[in-house]
């Protein structure tokens, strides 16, 4: 490899060929991409057994409101990473089909908190049934532990990927 006297080629070898120390951190790199992959597919997957017409990308803002009950729009589009106006267009069409309503925030009256619908509420919980039931049957031959410790370290990655 020749240099251009700048050192130039030699960095640029240098980034593209990792050292044996960074293997971990490739072999990391592609399996979360496989994962990540094949996540997004299984969200869309989940997302129309909750509703035919629910976008995938919605299924996430469903789950979240499961679990967290009541939230404004303006922390759910925080909590997700897009703008208000995306975060508008996904409540309009869940509240279209159904799945959610917006209330008045007690602490606040000019506010707005989203939550989920009875309906939205059942359709969820059989969704997110069927999968920890496919999860069980999946992962059948791991020690409950593995399990565990699997949520516990994707929780800890969550946690740094979030700051």
């Amino acid at each position: 490899m020749h240099e251009d006297g700048n050192g130039a080629e030699a960095r640029v070898a240098e980034q593209v060929t990792p050292s044996g120390e960074d293997q971990e951190f490739l072999a990391l790199e592609r399996e979360l991409t496989v994962l990540l992959r094949r996540a997004r597919a299984n969200q869309g997957e989940m997302a129309r057994e909750v509703h035919p017409d629910l976008e995938s990308s919605a299924y996430g803002l469903l789950i979240r409101l499961s679990e967290h009950g009541g939230r404004r729009a303006t922390e759910l589009a925080g909590y997700f990473g897009v703008g208000k106006a995306t975060m508008s267009r996904q409540l309009r069409a869940l509240e279209e089909l159904g799945l959610i309503t917006r209330e008045p925030d007690p602490a606040d009256g000019r506010a707005w908190l989203v939550t989920l619908t009875e309906e939205g509420h059942r359709r969820v919980g059989t969704v997110r049934e069927a999968r920890r039931a496919r999860y069980v049957s999946q992962l059948a031959h791991w020690d409950r532990r593995e399990v565990a410790e699997l949520a516990r370290l994707l929780n800890r990655l969550n946690g740094v990927m979030e700051k």
